[in-house]
């Protein structure tokens, strides 16, 4: 089953949409520190409204934390980015996957891009946007990669 994984994420309100787009499809969620708010902010928990009991989660103080915790369970880190090498729904993906994105103001730290197995992208019509809203791109992520996967069924 693929994973998410937000490295450094800063606004409550993504990551508890995010946390709840987890929640309904069984997703682990991995949120790796430091992150700009506590676990215990009241936007978060308003945006992942009463599922939080159903959110698989895991909190990683650092970046190297999450390192190991990965190492020790295997699969390929996919990183999303505006300059990923891969447009996200032409991508082969597989059952052990980990999905991860970066903060909202400056994407995957290049520590970690350069840990990534393969950069995916999603492709935007107009140059002048920089790039979609952190809970969208996660959903648009993950949905891809379980229509292909075959848990949309």
């Amino acid at each position: 089953m693929p994973q998410v994984v937000l490295i450094n994420p800063l606004i409550p309100p993504n990551t508890g949409n995010i946390a709840r787009t987890c929640a309904a499809t069984g997703t682990e969620l991995h949120l790796v520190g430091p992150l700009g708010f506590e676990l215990s902010d009241r936007y978060l928990k308003r945006a992942g409204l009463d599922y939080w009991e159903y959110v698989k989660l895991h909190y990683h103080e650092t970046l190297a934390d999450f390192l190991l915790a990965h190492q020790q369970r295997s699969g390929r880190c996919l990183g999303f980015t505006v300059r990923g090498n891969h447009n996200y729904s032409r991508f082969e993906y597989e059952l052990d996957d980990w999905l991860l994105f970066g903060s909202e103001t400056n994407g995957l730290p290049p520590e970690m891009l350069s840990k990534c197995d393969e950069t995916l992208y999603i492709p935007m019509s107009e140059s002048g946007v920089r790039s979609l809203n952190l809970s969208v791109s996660v959903a648009v992520g993950l949905f891809e990669c379980r229509r292909q996967l075959g848990y949309l069924a």
